[in-house]
Formats: C-alpha cells, structure tokens, sequence
C-alpha cells in the first residue's frame, strides 16, 4: 500500500508525474532566469531558529485572525491561476479543501470558476484577488465579491504589464477552461437590446493602476482593501497613507519579474515602515511549518501558499489541499513547541538566527533595527 505524503516536497514529486507536462511546467515555472523563484526558497532556508527548552508548552495556540477572520492556524491559500491545471473541479476543490482545514482561501480574478461559483461550493472564509482592468470591470467585480460574501479585497498592485513565463512560450501553454468571471452569462450588456448574448467580456489590457484608482476603488466598497505586491518601505509608507487595510508581501513566486529579492527577505522593511498600522501577510516559497514561523517572527501576521495547492489538487483534489494544509501545521506547532512558544500572539524575540549580509540588511544594527519590537 503506497504511503501518503508525509511533506509537501512528496506532493510536489507525486504532482510532477501525475500532471500532463504543459501543465506542470505552468505551475512550476518563474519568470524569465527564475532567480527570484529560487531566492524565494534559499532565503527561507538562510534564516534558522533559536529553540528554547525547558518549558511547559503542552497547550499551544496557534489559531489567529486576519482582518478580524478567524483562522485555524497563519496559513491561507494564496489567489492563483487557472487551478482547472490540476483537477477538474479546480477552484471549487481548493475551496472545499481550504474550508476543511478552517482556513481563508483567496480566489484570483483569472480562475476558471466564476467567484459565484467558488463561494457556493467553500465552507471557510473568502477574500477576492482584484485586477484591475479598467473601471467597468473592476466596479463590476467588486460588487459582485461583496455580494457573494467576500470578505476582503485583495489588490494586485505588481502587475502593471503581462510578463508570460519563457518556459510557457517556449511550450506553447494554452490555458485550460474559461475565465469564469468573464462569462457572457455575468456581462451586463449581454442582456441589452441587440446586444449578442453569447460574447464574453473583451479583457482590456492592463490599464494604468495608481495611487488614485486606489482612491476611486476605497468609494466602490466598504470590504477592508489588502494590497498585494508591496515590496519595499516607500511603497508601505504609502500604503498606510492611503488607508489600506492589510499588505501581502509577495512576488507571485517569481512568475511575474525576475532579479528581485525573495518576499521574505522584505518582510522586515515592510513591517518596520508600516509600523504596527497595518496587518503583513507574505508567499512566495513557503514550505515547512517552520518557514511559518520565520515568516512571524519577522512580524508577518500569516503567510500564504501557492504552488503546493495545486500539487494537492493534482494529487487528490480537495482531500489533497486539505491534507498539504494539515502538514503544514503540524510542522508549525512542532516547531512552535521545539521553539518554547506557547502562543502566535506572544512570541518572544530573538526566534531567530540572520546571517550578515541577509536581504537587504548590511550590518547588525541594521537588522535590529527592522525587527519587530
């Protein structure tokens, strides 16, 4: 009898053979040289934790909120494409799967289900990735989210022009399914007279997104506004200034611009000029509970995954997402145990060992400086 995954690195191998080659090499594949998917893992892998023994941590907390959300523990499913790649019910599976494990998934503009569908079919808490294009669709999107029962918007803010992946190119990828956001069906003016039913929305190219359009969307909706793709100081100050609610940390896994630092290696920056004001979620190369750990004790609130929700899908659907989830946290209490922390709300400092020269940091001090208090 073969034995199930016992790490996220099986579903990835497991995945690997179970996928039709066009696929896999969409899942895996980073832009261009693939260097910021690869820093993506090798700076987790850089940090190393200071264990503490020698206490009672018997009881551990690890459920926490986002956005005032329960969660059962700081990992959501992070907004990515066309997850009809890796199983036929694609976002509806990842939702159940998410549901299953009492965690958020957030649900990209550019799924095969339509956000309708996906909220029907999930049993846990849903955000909804918004891209901007153009303001008739954006208004038509958010309003929708809110209707469903979305309860944040999550804002890409990275993407001001499309980067198609090289080894896509080179494979000739053709993207399963449909935009199921963009269906004849949800287009208003199907429905006006002389208007042809059957013509699905015409997606414009990526429209000019700045720090006004964010203004424009904070009057379409009262839902708390995430900014994802924030990645230095300047740009959090920023964010703060113009109300968002929560940053994510994020470089799409690399699969969008290359020669950049990993996500994690800018969570400190981040954290350091938002100063307490906001909520800091990071992706981008998450794959052990203890990278969870590292993530929070640079001061993220949660961190989310990407690629290993399709490795669970391809695998075994929603049991699949669910079960990927549930390695993750048993790996995070262990090392929340290994580490003397009893709660995700009190730990303690110095959790963790930063090599000189990690990230964007050139001296001892300049570390300190960046870390939570």
């Amino acid at each position: 009898m073969r034995m199930d995954p016992i790490s996220l690195y099986d579903y990835e191998a497991r995945a690997r053979h179970i996928l039709p080659h066009n696929n896999w090499v969409f899942v895996e594949a980073g832009a261009m040289d693939e260097r910021t998917t690869a820093r993506n893992r090798t700076a987790f892998e850089a940090l190393t934790l200071r264990p503490r023994f020698l206490r009672d941590t018997t009881e551990r907390k690890i459920s926490t909120t986002v956005l005032g959300t329960d969660i059962s523990f700081p990992v959501m499913i992070s907004p990515t494409d066309s997850h009809l790649n890796a199983h036929p019910e694609a976002e509806r599976a990842t939702a159940r799967g998410a549901g299953m494990s009492n965690t958020l998934m957030m649900c990209s503009t550019s799924s095969n289900c339509s956000l309708e569908e996906i909220a029907e079919a999930a049993t846990g808490p849903l955000w909804f990735q918004l891209s901007h294009r153009g303001y008739d669709l954006t208004e038509n999107l958010v309003k929708r989210a809110e209707a469903a029962g979305f309860g944040a918007i999550v804002l890409t803010v990275d993407a001001p022009i499309p980067t198609p992946k090289e080894r896509d190119i080179r494979n000739r990828y053709e993207r399963p399914g449909e935009y199921g956001n963009f269906r004849a069906s949800l287009n208003p003016a199907a429905t006006a007279d002389g208007v042809d039913a059957s013509q699905a929305w015409e997606m414009p190219p990526c429209p000019p997104l700045t720090w006004r359009e964010l203004e424009w969307l904070r009057s379409l909706t009262d839902l708390p506004l995430v900014l994802k793709g924030i990645r230095v100081a300047e740009d959090a100050r920023l964010a703060v200034e113009h109300g968002a609610n929560a940053i994510m940390v994020s470089t799409h896994g690399g699969r969008r611009f290359d020669d950049t630092m990993s996500s994690i290696e800018m969570v400190p920056e981040v954290v350091a000029a938002t100063g307490g004001k906001v909520e800091v979620y990071v992706d981008s190369g998450v794959r052990r509970g203890s990278d969870v750990l590292k993530a929070l004790a640079l001061g993220a609130t949660a961190v989310a995954v990407g690629r290993p929700l399709y490795w669970g899908l391809a695998v075994n659907g929603a049991e699949g997402v669910h079960h990927m989830l549930e390695i993750l946290r048993e790996e995070f209490n262990r090392a929340m145990a290994y580490c003397g922390q009893n709660s995700v709300d009190s730990l303690e400092d110095r959790l963790l060992n930063i090599p000189r020269n990690w990230g964007p940091f050139r001296t001892e001090n300049d570390i300190a400086d960046h870390l939570p208090l």
